[in-house]
């Protein structure tokens, strides 16, 4: 009978391996017939004609050591000793949103992940939505979701503008969009090339370049595929979307690597201006303050988390960790913000909780009110002040207690 159970487990083993090594080749081989053309348009400052690039300089992935096929090979065997034990499940009590803010009200609420639910002005705005229990290809592969979402996509009130970053899948999901669409036609707004993918699944959206704007009117029918000017906000109706530059790069399979753009955005409305960074890494630290120029900035949605993939990283080159996320609020001159992009999905090698532990540590060291840029419970809400320049106290840099959080 032992005998038998060896060979059984020993087949088991085999089966595995096989299959790990033929995922492996396929990474190598299958994703040359993957590729996609999603944009065609002219040659720019960040556009070759074939891909999209930083003019402020490419990036290598960060973890230089260990290479795709590991990766792969650790992911599905479960064995990663590098990556620190993060929770199996995290306790979420969800909320219930208004239907809408006042005229000139504005509330957020972290949804989870760079999900944020924002009501500004009458009007319900959504960044990056994703409800699907895993960020990856079918729903089936990729990173699980260890915090339910803040706000049950039955309790989400009419979305009336939906923001896409960029493709990759914990920002572009498409199951979720689908039953948006569905559900609340609301207008999307996202950069060149990610309308393609969006498009055929059945859902339209509006793409435009970095530095490009369109208003709430143009979206709402008056020729949503016309990108219109407009001098004096005050003049122009409910809200204005602007797609400005990040620092990130782009792919669903591989091989489709920087064949759409990537963004942040500013969005204008009655009550503030809203600004949404994306994924982000700090680049030249020259985009916020091309955000900045937009005006005032009442709330900025900034990711703190996935920064670390090797030992004592504070940042990676396609996103910013919590102190390079300090910088970006002050550069942005923003009043209010709220830390995203951690502590749902566990994507990188910081621990669970360590973002929002160092961004308090980062801007004690800046002197900069908790409040200011407080981490908050996934399905939190908070009234955001109206815009205030923020006042600096004294600096206070608990250089120990960081080193023990490196």
């Amino acid at each position: 009978m032992g005998r038998q159970l060896r060979k059984i487990a020993a087949g088991l083993g085999a089966a595995l391996l096989f299959l790990v090594v033929a995922l492996c080749l396929a990474v190598t081989i299958v994703p040359p017939f993957l590729d996609r053309l999603y944009y065609q348009g002219p040659v720019s400052r960040h556009f070759d004609g074939a891909h999209f690039f930083n003019p402020d300089g490419a990036d290598v992935f960060p973890a230089r050591s260990h290479g795709l096929h590991n990766a792969i090979a650790h992911y599905l065997l479960g064995r990663d000793e590098r990556r620190p034990e993060w929770p199996d499940a995290i306790a979420v009590k969800p909320t219930r949103p208004a239907p809408f803010a006042a005229p000139r009200g504005m509330t957020a609420t972290w949804v989870g992940h760079a999900t944020v639910l924002v009501q500004a002005a009458g009007i319900n705005i959504l960044t990056d939505p994703i409800w699907s229990d895993r960020a990856g290809p079918f729903n089936l592969i990729g990173p699980k979701r260890i915090a339910q979402p803040g706000v049950r996509f039955d309790d989400l009130p009419k979305i009336d503008l939906i923001l896409i970053s960029h493709n990759h899948y914990d920002h572009l999901d498409i199951p979720t969009l689908k039953r948006l669409w569905a559900r609340d036609r609301p207008r999307i707004v996202t950069s060149l090339g990610n309308d393609a993918i969006l498009k055929a699944a059945g859902i339209p959206a509006t793409a435009l370049d970095w530095g490009q704007s369109i208003s709430g009117a143009a979206l709402g029918g008056l020729g949503a595929d016309t990108v219109i000017q407009c001098e004096n906000y005050e003049h122009c109706p409910d809200y204005r979307v602007h797609v400005t530059r990040n620092h990130h790069w782009s792919t669903r399979w591989a091989t489709d690597r920087n064949r759409a753009l990537w963004s942040s955005f500013v969005i204008e409305t009655r009550a503030g201006n809203i600004f949404f960074a994306g994924d982000t890494g700090a680049g030249d630290m020259m985009w916020p303050q091309e955000a900045a120029r937009l005006g005032p900035i009442r709330l900025a949605i900034l990711p703190i988390g996935a920064f670390r993939f090797e030992k004592g990283q504070m940042d990676a080159g396609p996103h910013i960790g919590p102190e390079q996320a300090v910088q970006v609020f002050e550069r942005l001159g923003a009043s209010t913000a709220i830390p995203v992009h951690w502590g749902t999905f566990r994507l990188s090698y910081e621990q669970w909780d360590t973002p929002p532990r160092m961004l308090e540590l980062f801007l004690q060291c800046e002197g900069i009110e908790r409040k200011r840029f407080a981490p908050l419970r996934i399905g939190q809400s908070i009234m955001v002040p109206g815009y205030t320049a923020v006042p600096r106290g004294p600096k206070r840099c608990d250089r120990r207690a960081i080193a023990a959080l490196e």
